[in-house]
């Protein structure tokens, strides 16, 4: 069994890069049995990718270009660790990443891109501070069905299988905001078959984020005015109750090229988020843009890769015994309404009502490299 997921926007810091996004979708292809003296798998994969994503966003994060526009993106270059593994039950996935951002998301002391402002005075003093970095862990275990009820009852058609899954998403950052989010999931997942040995992967999902502390509601440490319960929080964490997630992966191998160039595959996943209710809760909600905080209501959320194309360099150059040991890929990103802000109307995503600074949708290209070892 292969499978892929993408960091959920479980990472909901409202401040970074998750996405869960990274990546957790550089899961195995195929790899080398497990020997004798490991017969509790029946596979082990373990794999380093590096990525760079040229137009990342960061919700609220921006800066002016001389002539007056708005540069709403920054460039990241993401390093990460997969582990995928198949035992008598089921499926085991985790994923590390961290992501570097440019000069355009900077980490603390900086409040935004070449500004440090002085939350006693409001003053405002240039600044050059490096980019931020964050951190992302996510870990996704499945439990088959058929492997538990020791039955192939859920294998019918192009169904394979009807899986338990149960997950946790954690992350962290060092910017001015100083984000974090805890996140837990559980639901089912159904695997299709796809041509070529390939599969699709649904999953519906109940997810709770239980914590995610933002920097700038903790009372007396941010810009909140100090009313706690009403305009801060004492610990700065906001919580959520529970909502729904669907995620969705598939992968399959190009299998109808000539066999002389057959080292291409297509991957892809997608993830819906329900809303969260008001984004700074437990605050009461408060609508208004311009209030400080403001506290507009969370949208649904589209995090997506609707297709990666993946060149199999080692089978390329070393043969069918070393296929998928080095991957080179280029993918398309797409985040709507990201980290469930409302890209209309949350202050974060406005400079002011109806005009939007452009950071709360994510789309850009970005291409990487996998190595398994």
């Amino acid at each position: 069994m292969r499978r892929q997921i993408q960091p959920i926007l479980l990472a909901l810091a409202f401040s970074s890069l998750a996405s869960r996004a990274t990546l957790a979708e550089d899961l195995p292809v195929k790899a080398k049995p497990v020997p004798f003296s490991q017969p509790f798998f029946s596979l082990i994969d373990d794999r380093f990718t590096f990525s760079y994503i040229p137009k990342a966003t960061d919700p609220g994060v921006f800066s002016r270009n001389p002539d007056g526009s708005l540069n709403s993106t920054t460039a990241m270059q993401v390093y990460s660790f997969t582990h995928f593994d198949i035992w008598q039950y089921g499926t085991n996935f985790l994923n590390i990443s961290m992501f570097k951002a440019d000069h355009n998301d900077p980490a603390s002391p900086c409040t935004n891109a070449g500004v440090v402002v002085n939350p006693g005075t409001g003053v405002a003093t240039p600044a050059n501070c490096a980019g931020a970095l964050i951190f992302t862990g996510q870990s996704r275990s499945t439990f088959g069905w058929n492997e538990i009820f020791n039955t192939k009852a859920f294998t019918v058609g192009p169904l394979r299988n009807v899986s338990f899954e149960v997950g946790l998403d954690l992350s962290s950052s060092n910017y001015y905001r100083a984000a974090a989010a805890q996140a837990v999931s559980a639901g089912l997942q159904f695997q299709f078959d796809l041509p070529y040995k390939g599969y699709v992967n649904v999953a519906p999902l109940a997810t709770w984020i239980y914590m995610a502390h933002m920097g700038f509601l903790q009372c007396g440490g941010g810009f909140a005015p100090p009313v706690p319960g009403v305009s801060c929080l004492p610990d700065g964490n906001r919580r959520y109750q529970p909502t729904w997630a669907i995620e969705t992966n598939y992968y399959m191998d190009l299998g109808f090229l000539p066999e002389s160039v057959r080292y291409f595959s297509v991957s892809g996943r997608a993830q819906l988020l329900g809303a969260l209710g008001p984004e700074n809760s437990p605050l009461p909600y408060n609508p208004l843009p311009l209030a400080a905080p403001a506290n507009s209501m969370t949208k649904i959320s589209l995090n997506s890769e609707p297709i990666r194309l993946t060149f199999d360099a080692s089978k390329a150059m070393w043969g069918p015994k070393f296929s998928h040991y080095v991957d080179v890929w280029v993918a398309y990103r797409y985040w709507q309404n990201k980290y469930g802000l409302d890209h209309n109307v949350s202050k974060l995503c406005t400079i002011s009502p109806g005009v939007s600074n452009h950071t709360c949708t994510e789309s850009s290209l970005y291409s990487g490299i996998t190595m398994k070892f």
